[in-house]
Protein backbone atom coordinates (compact mmCIF):
# COMPACT_ATOMS: atom_id res chain seq x y z
CA UNK A 1 0.00 0.00 0.00
CA UNK A 2 2.77 2.47 0.86
CA UNK A 3 4.52 1.40 -2.36
CA UNK A 4 1.12 2.76 -4.45
CA UNK A 5 0.75 5.64 -2.44
CA UNK A 6 4.11 6.70 -3.37
CA UNK A 7 3.36 5.65 -7.06
CA UNK A 8 0.46 7.99 -6.71
CA UNK A 9 2.30 10.78 -5.45
CA UNK A 10 5.06 10.71 -8.16
CA UNK A 11 2.53 10.50 -10.53
CA UNK A 12 0.65 13.38 -9.20
CA UNK A 13 3.86 15.08 -9.48
CA UNK A 14 4.37 14.38 -12.43
CA UNK A 15 1.06 15.40 -14.08
CA UNK A 16 0.99 18.51 -12.02
CA UNK A 17 4.48 19.62 -13.48
CA UNK A 18 2.40 19.40 -17.33
CA UNK A 19 -0.75 20.23 -15.92
CA UNK A 20 0.20 23.58 -18.42
CA UNK A 21 -1.03 22.78 -21.71
CA UNK A 22 1.73 23.11 -24.53
CA UNK A 23 -0.02 25.36 -26.78
CA UNK A 24 -0.72 27.74 -23.87
CA UNK A 25 3.08 27.78 -23.28
CA UNK A 26 4.09 28.40 -26.80
CA UNK A 27 1.17 30.72 -27.44
CA UNK A 28 2.88 33.18 -24.02
CA UNK A 29 6.36 33.16 -25.23
CA UNK A 30 5.29 33.84 -29.36
CA UNK A 31 3.71 36.83 -27.73
CA UNK A 32 6.19 37.71 -25.59
CA UNK A 33 8.63 37.84 -28.69
CA UNK A 34 6.41 39.64 -31.00
CA UNK A 35 5.76 42.19 -28.62
CA UNK A 36 9.45 42.78 -28.08
CA UNK A 37 10.13 43.04 -31.78
CA UNK A 38 6.66 45.48 -32.03
CA UNK A 39 8.54 47.60 -29.35
CA UNK A 40 11.90 47.13 -31.32
CA UNK A 41 10.19 48.56 -34.32
CA UNK A 42 8.56 51.40 -33.24
CA UNK A 43 11.60 52.83 -31.12
CA UNK A 44 13.62 52.47 -34.75
CA UNK A 45 11.49 54.21 -36.15
CA UNK A 46 10.61 57.08 -33.79
CA UNK A 47 14.95 56.89 -34.10
CA UNK A 48 14.59 57.70 -38.17
CA UNK A 49 11.68 60.26 -37.88
CA UNK A 50 14.09 62.00 -35.35
CA UNK A 51 16.83 62.46 -37.30
CA UNK A 52 14.69 63.11 -40.42
CA UNK A 53 13.51 66.33 -38.41
CA UNK A 54 16.74 67.46 -37.50
CA UNK A 55 17.81 67.41 -40.94
CA UNK A 56 14.56 68.99 -42.35
CA UNK A 57 14.27 71.21 -39.19
CA UNK A 58 18.00 72.80 -37.68
CA UNK A 59 17.73 74.58 -35.10
CA UNK A 60 17.72 78.07 -35.31
CA UNK A 61 21.56 79.00 -34.89
CA UNK A 62 22.66 76.28 -37.31
CA UNK A 63 20.12 77.90 -40.20
CA UNK A 64 20.89 81.37 -39.34
CA UNK A 65 25.16 80.53 -39.50
CA UNK A 66 24.69 79.14 -42.49
CA UNK A 67 22.32 81.92 -44.58
CA UNK A 68 25.26 83.97 -43.34
CA UNK A 69 27.65 82.33 -44.51
CA UNK A 70 25.58 82.23 -48.25
CA UNK A 71 24.95 86.04 -47.93
CA UNK A 72 27.66 88.41 -49.86
CA UNK A 73 29.82 90.52 -47.78
CA UNK A 74 28.16 94.14 -47.27
CA UNK A 75 31.31 96.30 -48.08
CA UNK A 76 31.44 99.47 -46.03
CA UNK A 77 33.44 101.13 -49.08
CA UNK A 78 33.56 101.96 -52.49
CA UNK A 79 35.85 101.36 -54.70
CA UNK A 80 36.69 103.50 -58.06
CA UNK A 81 38.22 101.71 -60.05
CA UNK A 82 36.38 98.92 -58.52
CA UNK A 83 38.93 96.35 -58.72
CA UNK A 84 41.55 97.10 -60.93
CA UNK A 85 44.75 99.61 -60.47
CA UNK A 86 45.64 101.01 -63.94
CA UNK A 87 49.66 102.38 -64.24
CA UNK A 88 51.22 103.69 -67.15
CA UNK A 89 53.77 101.33 -68.73
CA UNK A 90 56.91 103.31 -68.74
CA UNK A 91 59.52 100.59 -68.33
CA UNK A 92 62.60 101.86 -65.90
CA UNK A 93 60.33 104.71 -64.31
CA UNK A 94 58.11 105.14 -61.22
CA UNK A 95 54.68 105.09 -62.24
CA UNK A 96 51.39 106.45 -60.26
CA UNK A 97 47.97 104.92 -60.05
CA UNK A 98 44.85 106.36 -58.22
CA UNK A 99 41.46 104.89 -56.59
CA UNK A 100 38.81 106.82 -55.00
CA UNK A 101 37.87 105.66 -51.46
CA UNK A 102 34.22 106.53 -50.42
CA UNK A 103 32.58 105.71 -46.84
CA UNK A 104 29.29 104.18 -47.46
CA UNK A 105 28.43 103.38 -43.87
CA UNK A 106 26.84 105.07 -41.02
CA UNK A 107 30.21 104.52 -38.96
CA UNK A 108 33.59 105.93 -39.08
CA UNK A 109 35.86 102.93 -41.05
CA UNK A 110 39.32 102.74 -41.05
CA UNK A 111 41.18 101.01 -44.59
CA UNK A 112 44.50 99.58 -45.23
CA UNK A 113 46.17 98.69 -48.26
CA UNK A 114 48.52 95.53 -48.65
CA UNK A 115 50.17 94.32 -51.91
CA UNK A 116 52.13 91.32 -52.98
CA UNK A 117 55.09 93.61 -53.93
CA UNK A 118 56.22 96.09 -50.66
CA UNK A 119 59.54 96.08 -52.17
CA UNK A 120 58.15 97.91 -55.43
CA UNK A 121 55.23 99.32 -54.38
CA UNK A 122 53.55 102.03 -51.85
CA UNK A 123 50.47 103.61 -51.33
CA UNK A 124 49.84 107.28 -50.10
CA UNK A 125 48.79 107.29 -47.82
CA UNK A 126 48.72 103.70 -46.91
CA UNK A 127 45.89 103.35 -44.49
CA UNK A 128 43.86 106.07 -42.89
CA UNK A 129 40.19 106.45 -40.89
CA UNK A 130 36.73 107.44 -42.99
CA UNK A 131 33.67 109.61 -41.15
CA UNK A 132 30.36 108.41 -42.80
CA UNK A 133 30.47 109.41 -46.39
CA UNK A 134 33.72 110.83 -46.34
CA UNK A 135 35.83 109.91 -49.46
CA UNK A 136 39.59 110.79 -50.28
CA UNK A 137 42.26 109.57 -53.57
CA UNK A 138 44.56 107.29 -52.87
CA UNK A 139 48.36 107.43 -54.76
CA UNK A 140 49.63 103.77 -55.36
CA UNK A 141 53.20 104.14 -56.28
CA UNK A 142 55.11 101.13 -58.33
CA UNK A 143 58.01 100.94 -60.20
CA UNK A 144 57.93 99.35 -63.29
CA UNK A 145 61.12 96.28 -64.61
CA UNK A 146 61.84 97.02 -67.59
CA UNK A 147 61.42 94.01 -70.04
CA UNK A 148 64.02 90.97 -69.58
CA UNK A 149 65.33 89.32 -73.24
CA UNK A 150 63.86 91.61 -75.82
CA UNK A 151 60.24 90.28 -74.52
CA UNK A 152 57.12 92.50 -75.68
CA UNK A 153 56.05 95.02 -73.67
CA UNK A 154 52.77 93.75 -71.00
CA UNK A 155 50.12 96.98 -72.21
CA UNK A 156 46.70 96.43 -71.48
CA UNK A 157 47.12 93.19 -69.43
CA UNK A 158 47.47 92.32 -66.20
CA UNK A 159 50.32 92.19 -63.72
CA UNK A 160 51.05 89.88 -60.98
CA UNK A 161 51.31 92.10 -58.46
CA UNK A 162 47.89 92.42 -56.67
CA UNK A 163 46.90 94.90 -53.79
CA UNK A 164 44.33 94.16 -51.15
CA UNK A 165 42.54 96.47 -49.31
CA UNK A 166 40.97 96.04 -46.05
CA UNK A 167 38.06 98.02 -43.47
CA UNK A 168 37.03 97.93 -40.15
CA UNK A 169 34.71 99.70 -38.31
CA UNK A 170 35.60 102.03 -35.40
CA UNK A 171 34.61 104.08 -32.62
CA UNK A 172 34.44 107.63 -33.85
CA UNK A 173 36.95 110.24 -34.69
CA UNK A 174 40.72 108.39 -34.14
CA UNK A 175 44.33 108.83 -35.14
CA UNK A 176 44.63 106.08 -37.57
CA UNK A 177 47.71 103.52 -35.95
CA UNK A 178 47.89 100.42 -38.40
CA UNK A 179 48.22 98.17 -35.23
CA UNK A 180 44.24 98.50 -35.22
CA UNK A 181 43.84 96.08 -37.64
CA UNK A 182 46.39 93.49 -35.65
CA UNK A 183 44.05 94.08 -32.49
CA UNK A 184 40.81 93.45 -34.23
CA UNK A 185 40.95 90.67 -36.50
CA UNK A 186 37.86 89.06 -36.13
CA UNK A 187 36.27 92.13 -37.36
CA UNK A 188 38.35 92.72 -40.87
CA UNK A 189 36.51 92.76 -43.78
CA UNK A 190 38.43 92.48 -47.06
CA UNK A 191 36.83 94.59 -49.51
CA UNK A 192 38.42 93.56 -52.74
CA UNK A 193 41.42 92.14 -54.53
CA UNK A 194 43.14 95.09 -56.62
CA UNK A 195 44.56 93.55 -60.19
CA UNK A 196 47.26 95.64 -61.62
CA UNK A 197 46.93 96.29 -65.67
CA UNK A 198 49.48 98.84 -67.74
CA UNK A 199 47.99 100.89 -70.16
CA UNK A 200 50.07 102.95 -73.12
CA UNK A 201 50.10 106.47 -72.24
CA UNK A 202 50.90 107.50 -75.56
CA UNK A 203 47.84 106.10 -76.32
CA UNK A 204 43.92 107.85 -75.29
CA UNK A 205 41.74 106.15 -73.81
CA UNK A 206 39.05 106.01 -71.09
CA UNK A 207 40.92 104.15 -68.66
CA UNK A 208 43.95 106.42 -69.37
CA UNK A 209 42.23 109.96 -69.30
CA UNK A 210 40.02 108.94 -66.00
CA UNK A 211 43.55 107.90 -64.24
CA UNK A 212 44.84 111.51 -65.28
CA UNK A 213 41.83 113.20 -63.74
CA UNK A 214 42.13 110.93 -60.43
CA UNK A 215 45.50 111.60 -60.32
CA UNK A 216 45.17 115.59 -60.53
CA UNK A 217 42.12 115.62 -58.08
CA UNK A 218 44.45 114.20 -56.11
CA UNK A 219 47.37 116.45 -55.81
CA UNK A 220 44.73 119.88 -55.51
CA UNK A 221 43.44 118.03 -52.31
CA UNK A 222 47.13 117.42 -51.18
CA UNK A 223 47.92 120.79 -51.47
CA UNK A 224 44.96 122.14 -50.23
CA UNK A 225 45.78 120.04 -46.61
CA UNK A 226 49.31 121.82 -47.33
CA UNK A 227 48.25 125.18 -47.23
CA UNK A 228 47.61 126.89 -43.65
CA UNK A 229 44.21 127.73 -42.44
CA UNK A 230 42.48 130.73 -43.34
CA UNK A 231 42.39 133.75 -40.79
CA UNK A 232 39.06 134.83 -40.00
CA UNK A 233 39.77 136.91 -36.83
CA UNK A 234 42.27 139.49 -36.33
CA UNK A 235 45.89 138.59 -36.99
CA UNK A 236 47.91 138.30 -33.99
CA UNK A 237 51.99 139.03 -33.82
CA UNK A 238 54.59 138.96 -31.61
CA UNK A 239 53.42 137.37 -28.14
CA UNK A 240 49.93 137.18 -29.01
CA UNK A 241 49.26 140.87 -29.25
CA UNK A 242 45.86 141.68 -31.59
CA UNK A 243 46.87 144.39 -33.96
CA UNK A 244 44.38 144.93 -36.18
CA UNK A 245 41.46 146.77 -34.35
CA UNK A 246 43.61 148.36 -31.84
CA UNK A 247 45.54 150.19 -34.65
CA UNK A 248 42.67 151.32 -36.11
CA UNK A 249 40.97 152.68 -32.73
CA UNK A 250 43.80 154.60 -31.87
CA UNK A 251 44.52 155.86 -35.30
CA UNK A 252 40.87 157.03 -35.31
CA UNK A 253 41.41 158.45 -31.58
CA UNK A 254 43.80 160.52 -32.89
CA UNK A 255 42.26 162.00 -35.64
CA UNK A 256 39.52 163.09 -33.42
CA UNK A 257 42.42 164.39 -31.02
CA UNK A 258 43.77 166.85 -34.08
CA UNK A 259 40.43 167.81 -35.14
CA UNK A 260 39.59 168.84 -31.39
CA UNK A 261 43.05 170.79 -31.06
CA UNK A 262 42.23 172.91 -34.22
CA UNK A 263 38.51 173.67 -33.13
CA UNK A 264 40.13 174.86 -29.29
CA UNK A 265 42.65 177.22 -31.50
Amino acid sequence: MAVESDRAGSDGKVWSFCSIPFWQTTHASSSSSSTSSIHNSVHHQSQILQSLDRSTHPPSTTVSSVAKSLLPTRRRLRLDPPNKLYFPYEPGKQVRSAIAIKNTCKSHVAFKFQTTAPKSCYMRPPGGILAPGESIIAIVFKFVEPPENNEKPIVDQKSRVKFKIMSLKVKGEMDYVPELFDEQRDHIAVEQILRVVFLDPERSSPAMEKLKRQLAEAEAALEARKKPPEETGPRVAGEGLVIDEWKERRERYLARQQVEVVDSV
